[in-house]
């Protein structure tokens, strides 16, 4: 198989080596083909090393295309406390990195000053960058028949007015979304996607695309035909692999899905 044209890359999130490590997904990118790796900045302290991301990237000849900054519960003292600081970090890293996008989350409901300022806030700071400010769709959170809203100003980015938008259709599948719907809504803002499936269960599944209930073939096929210029991140759950090489089929087999289908579209158009 070949590789993706320049227009259509597909990267790897190194969330989907977890339990591995950062390092680990930048070997396994390199082995199976992927055009480079989305950062996702955690607990794992070469994560947070710009220097020591660049020296892999160097070494396993696999760009970093994207850092997805620290938003998640398990990241709240990572780079800071402060969310601006995270972002600010996240942009250094990006420029310094070469990476085109900062995947950033909406801000949690209790993170007040924060929400109140958040779009205006990334507004000024795609201002002073080439780096484009990805802002992430998420979802309500779900308790048996209860459901909290988490995310301000809307755990659904479309209704405001970003500048840039990540599409996530896990996270689709976890709000019980039409993605395709969501898609149309970002139009030409859709810079970055997140490609994942899921079965609409209310968890945040992450499943290896084509194993769930979600568009990925459709939108994979609409973005070969559109003049989508940004990069596919496979962002898949493999905590359950019984072993390394399980994981690795499990991620060849995303890859492979992945430019199948924008593949197939492209040549037909």
């Amino acid at each position: 198989m070949t590789r993706a044209s320049a227009s259509h890359r597909v990267a790897l999130s190194t969330a989907s080596v977890y339990p591995e490590s950062t390092s680990t997904a930048f070997e396994i990118a390199a082995r199976l083909g992927y055009d480079g790796v989305e950062v996702m900045v955690w607990t794992d302290p070469v994560s947070q090393d710009t220097e020591a991301l660049r020296r892999l990237s160097d070494y396993h000849g696999v760009p970093v295309l994207a850092v997805h900054a620290p938003c998640l519960l398990i990241t709240q003292r990572v780079w800071s406390t402060d969310p601006w600081t995270k972002l600010q970090r996240a942009r250094a890293a990006a420029e310094t990195l070469g990476a085109s996008t900062v995947v950033v989350h909406p801000p949690f409901r209790w993170q007040r000053n924060y929400a109140r300022d958040f779009v205006r806030g990334v507004w000024r700071m795609a201002d002073e960058t080439d780096v484009r400010f990805a802002v992430e769709n998420m979802y309500p959170w779900r308790y048996r028949d209860r459901e909290m809203l988490a995310y301000a100003p809307d755990w659904d980015p479309t209704k405001e007015d970003f500048r840039d938008f990540t599409i996530d259709l896990s996270h689709t599948a976890t709000a019980r979304n039409d993605a395709l719907h969501m898609v149309d809504r970002m139009g030409s803002r859709l810079a970055h996607v997140h490609l994942a499936d899921g079965t609409g269960s209310g968890k945040d599944e992450h499943l290896v695309p084509g194993r769930g209930a979600q568009p990925c073939a459709e939108l994979l096929e609409r973005l070969a035909v559109s003049g989508f210029t940004g990069t596919v991140v496979v962002e898949v759950n493999t905590r359950r692999a019984m072993s390394a090489a399980e994981r690795e089929a499990d991620l060849a087999e995303a890859l492979a899905f992945t430019r199948l289908h924008l593949a197939s579209a492209a040549q037909v158009g």
